[in-house]
């Protein structure tokens, strides 16, 4: 399966461009439409880049989950033309895992931090 095809992924310019057994980078382009009225990236969106990237991640490890809990930390406001999500596994258990995720702007600044827990289904 294709996760780029994926209709949540393509409807908001999501796109998996780095994945390995120890990371995921998933980017989001920016357009007019994943602005807030403050002419920042949505943080729903922001969060929906990292919860994706380090769902990717599981899924590239075999596993099938949903998010159980997942946390971010806003720094800064995201700008510019991209955010890029980085994704990596802190501990694989047997029925959860639990990740973290960094999220950058186009100038490589830290623009957010996330952490996440998620149910294996399968």
């Amino acid at each position: 399966m294709d996760l780029n095809e994926t209709g949540f992924l393509k409807y908001n310019n999501i796109e998996i461009i780095n994945l390995s057994e120890n990371e995921c980078q998933v980017k989001l382009t920016i357009t007019k439409h994943a602005l807030n009225p403050y002419g920042i990236v949505h943080g729903g969106l922001t969060f929906a880049l990292g919860d994706t990237a380090m769902g990717v991640l599981c899924h590239a490890m075999g596993k099938n989950v949903v998010t159980l809990d997942a946390n971010i930390n806003y720094l800064k406001p995201g700008k510019g033309s991209f955010l890029l999500a980085i994704s990596k596994l802190i501990k694989m258990g047997k029925t959860t895992c639990v990740l973290k995720a960094e999220i950058f702007d186009e100038n490589n600044t830290l623009i957010a931090t996330m952490s996440g827990t998620y149910y294996i289904v399968g």
